[in-house]
């Protein structure tokens, strides 16, 4: 092969290696080709190790949440053994803007190293002083919302695999820090899983766990092994010699209305196993295998197929028809008397550019729709290709605020462009409102969140460090960016319209029900939703329940048939309208495809009450305040779809 071909070659085979590679660890110093972060890290036996393979595993605390508050915590948030004198690793923006906080743990683990019941730490609280009554409550209140631990070993979830329905094994990456046996007997939570836990009003606290990790010898020559998974089994013991525990008896139960002193000892077991079917680069894959399965992905994606089908033959048959042929006709009409003769949209068509109502309002919501249109597309070209994948922690939420923040420059210029077009003079206000008006919106929303989360002590409260480095990004670097798109949108000459408009405006005739503004853009937004709400249902699971989202391959279909959905949808509804003589089109335009929005904010509401155990007022307001931000988000998205329809009616 000649040398371009060859390094093409090259490139593209390094590409799909980096892409099948799912979990994160520092680089080691190998000849192979790694994306920063995704290379895999050697563990040999204690005598054999050497500066590229280590003995010593390290095992992570991530924070602790609850499906039934939306208010995570640290972990030093609670009294549980601390690791004393080890530095915490760094986080980048988007674990910061997700409330993730990893920190060391004081678990020590090493290669084949077997330990049978470790004693880690003994806390001992005495009800008398206020301070550890304090604690012992909030370990409860804990137990009681089903608050749980994630913990992160080569970063990899450390998951707790246990039977569900159907004969189906689920591996949580995270287990309970306990779990409360109610008043009249019922087992709450993690209760049902051991018959020993029966006391009334008691908690029971795992305070014990069995870690099982599985390595995979290095082929090829390579030394030592890697990593593969870590399972993990809590348990309840209350140890009567917690210098000396052996790991049996009765489980650590705290009545709710115990007093005295009570001491909680914590100790864990470790043991190795050899996995040979299992390769460093599937790692991930039998914590995916047990999430909902993609059958019903494919359900979604053939139903919105056919959603697509249908619209685009019906925009089809529209412009091959009519459209194309007939605006080429109007431009060489010199006599109003042959107009006389034609009926429908063909009479407006002295009126069908005439400037919108707010038409400011509208150019920067197109401005700002474009803005989010790239970033979208972009992160979920790169989250399918794997750069993005779960083990690379925040790099989702990293890239797409990166993206927004450099993506100015075609918001302003968009914005300019449809004002200038418009006929708007007042091109300052315009590129400022472009910067200010829907960043601002969701700034706010997102400031008077992080004032609930600060209030409550919560780790997904932003730092007043990091609060200021996203102002200075949006300041510094997105606003400068605006003008610059906004200065070539202005300096470049106004769009052409294909048709005159009328200095005098047409009378709108008496419009019927299904032609009135209203009633068009409720049912515009249908179609668009019904393509996304099966991928809806599990992208709020992420966010809300803390389940694990990786099929980017599906969500970028489904981003792909909405984008056309949206702008087809826009199209049909349209030309129903202009049918009807009503030339106010591009507010209806925009509104068509952004009620879907409004559909997002409905389901939302009913995702809330019928799908969440969320209780507590701070935790409601957190929901409904983050979900008005991706209701804005969305709405600004799926409404630029004005544009297509305003290409079409340039068409010669």
């Amino acid at each position: 092969a000649s040398p371009p071909s060859l390094l093409q070659a090259m490139v593209l085979r390094r590409l799909l290696i980096a892409a099948a590679l799912l979990a994160a660890a520092p680089p080691p110093p190998a000849a192979a080709f790694y994306l920063p972060g995704l290379a895999p890290v050697n563990f040999c036996d204690a005598d054999q190790e050497k500066p590229e393979c280590k003995s010593a595993i390290e095992l992570f605390v991530n924070r602790l949440d609850s499906v039934e508050s939306v208010l995570p915590y640290e972990y030093t948030a609670f009294d549980f053994c601390q690791a004393e004198g080890k530095k915490r690793p760094s986080e980048n923006l988007g674990q910061v803007l997700f409330g993730e906080r990893i920190e060391p743990s004081p678990y020590r683990f090493t290669f084949k190293k077997k330990e049978t019941c470790k004693t880690v730490c003994t806390k001992t609280y005495d009800t008398k002083k206020a301070e550890d009554k304090q604690k012992l409550d909030f370990l409860k209140k804990s137990m009681l919302l089903n608050y749980q631990h994630h913990w992160i070993v080569d970063n990899m979830p450390v998951t707790w695999c246990y039977d569900v329905e159907d004969g189906q094994r689920f591996c949580n990456p995270g287990f309970p820090i306990g779990c409360y046996i109610t008043e009249d007997g019922h087992p709450k939570d993690a209760c049902v899983i051991n018959s020993e836990f029966h006391e009334k009003d008691t908690f029971y606290i795992f305070n014990h766990v069995d870690i099982k990790i599985y390595y995979h010898v290095v082929e090829n020559g390579a030394l030592g092994a890697r990593l593969v998974a870590a399972k993990l089994e809590p348990k309840s013991y209350k140890h009567t010699h917690p210098d000396n525990p052996d790991c049996s008896g009765v489980p650590m139960d705290i009545s709710n209305k115990a007093s005295g002193e009570i001491k909680i000892a914590y100790t864990y077991s470790v043991s190795f196993e050899e996995e040979k079917n299992i390769r460093w680069a599937s790692r991930w894959d039998y914590i995916l295998e047990s999430m909902p399965h993609t059958h019903i992905q494919w359900f979604s994606i053939m139903n919105s197929l056919v959603i697509v089908l249908f619209l685009s033959g019906m925009v089809a048959m529209i412009m091959l028809r009519t459209l194309h042929k007939d605006i080429a006709r109007y431009n060489q009409m010199d006599s109003t008397e042959d107009a006389q003769e034609e009926f429908g949209w063909k009479l407006v068509h002295g009126d069908i550019f005439r400037p919108p109502r707010k038409g400011m309002l509208l150019s920067v919501f197109l401005g700002s729709g474009t803005q989010i249109l790239i970033m979208t597309f972009v992160t979920l070209f790169f989250a399918c290709l794997g750069f993005l994948s779960p083990a690379n922690r925040g790099a989702l939420m990293t890239c797409a605020v990166v993206l927004w923040v450099l993506l100015g420059t075609p918001a302003g210029y968009v914005a300019a462009r449809f004002y200038k077009s418009f006929g708007g003079e007042k091109w300052k206000t315009n590129v400022l409102l472009t910067s200010f008006l829907c960043p601002g919106i969701v700034f706010a929303d997102f400031f008077i969140m992080n004032l609930i989360l600060w209030g409550e002590g919560s780790s997904a409260a932003i730092p007043f460090g990091t609060l200021v480095a996203i102002l200075a990004l949006w300041f510094c670097i997105s606003v400068p960016l605006t003008f610059i798109g906004a200065y070539f949108g202005f300096k470049k000459n106004a769009i052409e319209h294909p048709v005159r408009t009328n200095q005098i405006p047409r009378q709108i005739p008496e419009q019927s029900f299904y032609t009135k503004p209203l009633p068009g853009i409720v049912m515009g937004g249908i179609l668009p939703f019904g393509c996304i709400f099966i991928q809806l249902f599990f992208i709020l699971n992420s966010i809300w329940s803390h389940q694990m989202y990786y099929m980017f391959g599906f969500l970028f279909l489904v981003f792909i048939i909405l984008v056309i959905t949206c702008s087809e949808a826009t199209i049909l509804l349209c030309y129903f309208h202009l049918c009807a003589e009503d030339y106010h089109w591009q507010w209806r335009s925009f509104l068509t495809s952004g009620f879907t929005a409004v559909y997002f904010l409905i389901y939302a509401i009913h995702y809330f009450f019928s799908k969440l155990q969320i209780t507590g007022t701070a935790s409601t307001i957190l929901y409904f305040g983050y979900t008005m931000i991706m209701v804005l988000i969305f709405f600004l998205f799926t409404g630029k779809y004005i544009e297509p329809y305003f290409s079409i009616l340039k068409l010669p």
